[in-house]
């Protein structure tokens, strides 16, 4: 794991969202700071998309109003996020500069009139991104109020332009230093893709038929790379302007992925996301927590914040969903069970027009008489009770785990390359999956980037890594060799670094390892399940395995693999490495999964928890531990423990009753905790 991130002055958990008073009339102004006052807040994020107003023509600066909001929220006693507000370009910028715009594959170059409207390689876009930065810094570096600063917003706009290609093409020397190596690299012997001049190398756009997967995805590595450094321009500027707060952006906890995250937080002063449930079904709490453990893994196991999220909606679909106060609440307190530095959510106040109109605000648009701000003032309360939470610990996680998960961008980026063995390939459902089928289960979960430090956990998944290079083949036999047990999921270990097929047998990169040698990949068809020897079912992939020092644990059941191996598993050293060769349903993997804790003796954080609806969660703190049961549940539950809650002040010894919906944050003095009906 990489060293923990520093985070945030302690000021308690930090509550409250991104607040645009530039939408607003002054007299609005007052009354919003009254009605934070009554909720609670703690902490506002300005300036996000304000480029316009701070900068109205080039090089011309009006910051007056923004001078007003930051008087006006120190003398209520709120702290602030400062945003660089380089995300949303003005439209004068489009103008000056139309070749700063960016470009679509198919060579549409795009205009103003959104947000996210740049070409992050640009010069001209890259000049104005550090002005604003300064002007910005050097009138508010050192305001008391400041709490940390929020660079850009969400970055991952995605540019192919002129710029865009000058840019990937100095990067791709740097990498392969000759075109030989770059041509070897990528196989462009084949179709006639041979490159004789570096300027004969673009990004990848619209063409013809299928593209080249190397190219591909280094041009994805490319683009992280390039956001990174325009990110580190504006923290020099920062940092120039004599500032010391925090420095953070927010990531998109992705339905996309345009980020080598670990890269990023290496560079962070602060790990920040934004997080929106992706539906209104139970899978939304699973999601919180995957949301809230991979951030946490990324801040290096220490403290992180949720810059965004929804306070009253849910996208579902064609449709915004109510998301209901109670479920707020408990989600909100489901990320800081898991590390988050508090709840931030954006917005402070739902805008009456513009592109977002319809997504929620902490006040809705029915004002501070509704439900909505009743369930804001309640979950203010609540983070106020609990604000002892917020103190890390010493040394250590704020949450200790005995399971790890890979986590790879490239691992992501190479299963989105074009015309793979099945189109469904996916390797964000596979990490889900798998981190869904732990959290029903009870069990804390890290994430790990590859070469890092997994000598403390027990199992280590391995979720569906086509690709990989030397140094992470070496890493995972070193971890089984020295007494983990390693389980590699379908279709990993394929390729090298290039995309390049090992040959012999698959999985080539981890023959020796698992002991296996795959002859072929076998999708299936849509619909089509195959049974095991042990009872469990397998959907989307198998593969015809032959045994080469390992043994099998389950076969084929039925059809033209029948009989033959589906899951090995081979003793290495002091550790083993079993091989899932076939994708297991949901539920089949929910049961895997289980006995495979069970057998390495990695229990439930509350084993009488699970199957209750309730989910427990431990977090370390300064002054203790502490333990939240998040009820999703229908029907009550009784708690009997050693502890009392934070939020009512009830001990729990004599016996706790939590409703379905509620949430109980104990102080806890042991382990030994029962959760039974009610």
């Amino acid at each position: 794991m990489p060293t923990s991130h520093p985070g945030i002055p302690t000021h308690g958990l930090a509550f409250g969202g991104d607040y645009n008073p530039e939408q607003w009339p002054r007299e609005v102004w007052q009354e919003d700071m009254a009605l934070m006052r009554r909720a609670g807040v703690t902490t506002v994020t300005i300036g996000v998309f304000s480029w316009a107003l701070l900068e109205p023509r080039e090089g011309e600066f009006d910051a007056s109003w923004l001078d007003d909001v930051t008087q006006m929220l120190e003398g209520a006693g709120i702290d602030f996020f400062l945003a660089t507000p380089t995300a949303s370009p003005p439209p004068w910028f489009g103008v000056a500069y139309p070749d700063a715009l960016p470009v679509r594959p198919d060579g549409v170059r795009l205009t103003h009139g959104s947000r996210d409207t740049y070409a992050i390689s640009a010069p001209a876009y890259r000049a104005a991104a550090r002005r604003v930065a300064r002007f910005l810094a050097q009138r508010y570096g050192g305001h008391p109020g400041l709490r940390g600063w929020h660079v850009h917003n969400e970055y991952g706009t995605v540019d192919v332009g002129p710029h865009a290609a000058v840019a990937f093409r100095g990067w791709l020397r740097e990498k392969f230093g000759t075109l030989e190596a770059l041509n070897a690299a990528w196989s462009t012997a084949f179709w006639s893709q041979h490159y004789s001049d570096w300027a004969e190398i673009t990004p990848p756009r619209a063409t013809q038929y299928l593209p080249n997967p190397a190219h591909v995805v280094d041009f994805k590595r490319f683009c992280s790379d390039e956001m990174l450094a325009a990110h580190a321009e504006q923290k020099a500027e920062i940092r120039a302007a004599g500032s010391t707060a925090p420095v953070t952006t927010n990531f998109m906890l992705p339905s996309w992925n345009h980020l080598d995250q670990w890269q990023w937080t290496d560079q962070l002063d602060l790990v920040s996301v934004d997080h929106y449930l992706e539906g209104t079904g139970p899978d939304g709490e699973a999601h919180v927590a995957y949301g809230s453990d991979l951030v946490r893994s990324w801040a290096g196991g220490g403290p992180w914040l949720l810059m965004e999220s929804s306070a009253g909606g849910i996208r579902d679909g064609a449709r915004y969903a109510v998301k209901e106060p109670d479920r707020m609440i408990r989600n909100s307190l489901g990320y800081v069970a898991r590390g988050s530095a508090g709840c931030l959510f954006f917005q402070w106040r739902a805008s009456l027009g513009g592109a977002e109109t319809w997504h929620s605000g902490l006040v809705p648009h029915a004002g501070a008489d509704s439900r909505a701000f009743e369930a804001a003032v309640r979950l203010g309360d609540a983070l106020q009770r609990i604000a002892e939470v917020g103190e890390p610990p010493e040394s250590g996680p704020i949450v200790e785990a005995d399971v790890a998960i890979v986590w790879d961008a490239n691992g992501w980026w190479s299963l989105e390359t074009p015309h793979l063995p099945h189109d469904d390939l996916s390797y964000a459902a596979e990490v889900r999956a798998a981190h869904r089928s732990l959290w029903r289960a009870g069990v804390a979960v890290d994430f790990v980037r590859p070469g890092g430090d997994v000598s403390r956990y027990r199992v280590l998944l391995v979720p569906s890594l086509f690709a990989m290079d030397d140094a992470c083949v070496e890493w995972l036999t070193a971890y089984a060799s020295s007494g983990g047990h390693l389980v590699v999921s379908h279709f990993s270990g394929i390729a090298d670094e290039h995309q390049r097929v090992v040959p012999g047998g698959y999985p080539g990169r981890l023959r020796d390892l698992l002991g296996v040698r795959v002859q072929e990949l076998r999708p299936l068809a849509a619909g089509e399940r195959v049974p095991l020897s042990d009872g469990s079912e397998v959907e989307m992939w198998t593969e015809r395995v032959h045994l080469a020092g390992s043994d099998a644990v389950a076969t084929y059941a039925d059809g033209a693999l029948a009989g033959l191996p589906a899951v090995t598993r081979r003793a290495v050293g002091s550790g083993a490495a079993t091989y899932v060769s076939a994708r297991p349903t949901q539920e089949s993997r929910d049961a895997f999964l289980s006995r495979l804790c069970a057998e390495h003796g990695v229990s439930a954080t509350v084993p009488s928890a699970v199957g209750t609806g309730v989910e427990a969660v431990r977090r370390r703190g300064r002054n203790g531990t502490y333990l939240f049961l998040l009820h999703h549940g229908d029907e009550a539950v009784r708690v009997v423990g050693p502890g009392v809650d934070l939020l009512t002040g009830i001990p729990a010894a004599d016996g706790l009753d939590l409703a379905p919906g509620g949430v109980a944050v104990l102080r806890t003095a042991g382990d030994d905790w029962l959760v039974q009906p009610a």
